[in-house]
């Protein structure tokens, strides 16, 4: 009788895996740059509403880019960097187990494939043959959906994100500053609308959501955030500045 080939099943899931890969830096990147958009424009908003002096309302946005762009980047950091804690601490865990309980190990990768749909008799030559393989790796696969060899990276994840939302956030700042006193915040309106647009239909195609929904809401949130902090500018309002 002869032995059934194995096909390798590893070329679709790693290109799944490489494809969502980039829909999620896609995803993050989208909504860097539209926390820039909306977190600045707010803010600079309101501060036109307070004061016609461009240094004091460049200031403001300046310093809210900045200290927006480390806030994303120390966050995404962190997040990433607790991420990758887990997962480190789950393949250790899968070692010691494969060393400790190879036997239950083997039983445990059986019934996971049983469970996709194989088989007593399949499962268990497959197990077999990718424990005899190399049994870390096709329990990390099989049992975690983990790469060892690409794990997340809290760098990328943070140079990425500031990036994004620094990105974002250069709008609103160009477009309260350029034109002149009387066409700053209607411009500045405008610039965010399309800019908000523009990340609402990238992150519904990202995401596989409905375009004209994504984006109508998108556009809302930051149309609101911004007439209210020019409202309360307004409020406050300085003079003699």
């Amino acid at each position: 009788m002869k032995t059934p080939k194995t096909v390798p099943a590893t070329h679709p899931d790693e290109s799944n895996e490489n494809s969502n890969s980039k829909l999620n830096w896609l995803r993050a990147a989208v909504l860097g740059a539209n926390d820039g958009i909306l977190s600045v424009s707010g803010l600079v908003v309101g501060v036109a509403g307070a004061t016609t002096d461009r240094h004091v309302i460049l200031a403001a946005g300046i310093a809210g880019l900045i200290a927006g762009a480390l806030s994303m980047g120390t966050g995404e950091y962190v997040s990433v960097s607790s991420q990758r804690d887990t997962e480190k601490a789950m393949l250790a865990k899968e070692r010691w187990e494969l060393k400790h309980y190879p036997e239950a190990e083997l039983q445990e990768l059986i019934e996971i494939y049983q469970a996709k749909g194989m088989s007593h008799k399949t499962a268990t030559l497959v197990a077999e043959e990718l424990t005899e393989h190399d049994a870390f790796a096709a329990h990390v696969d099989a049992e975690l959906g983990i790469d060892p060899d690409d794990l997340t990276n809290p760098s990328h994840a943070a140079y990425a994100s500031a990036l994004s939302f620094f990105a974002g956030a250069i709008i609103p700042v160009a477009a309260i500053v350029i034109p002149g006193a009387s066409m700053r915040v209607p411009i500045t309106f405008a610039s965010v609308v399309v800019a908000l647009g523009l990340t609402g239909v990238l992150s519904a195609r990202a995401s596989g959501a409905h375009i004209g929904w994504a984006t109508f809401r998108v556009i809302i949130g930051g149309t609101v955030t911004m007439a209210v902090t020019y409202a309360i500018g307004r409020l406050f309002g300085v003079s003699g500045i």
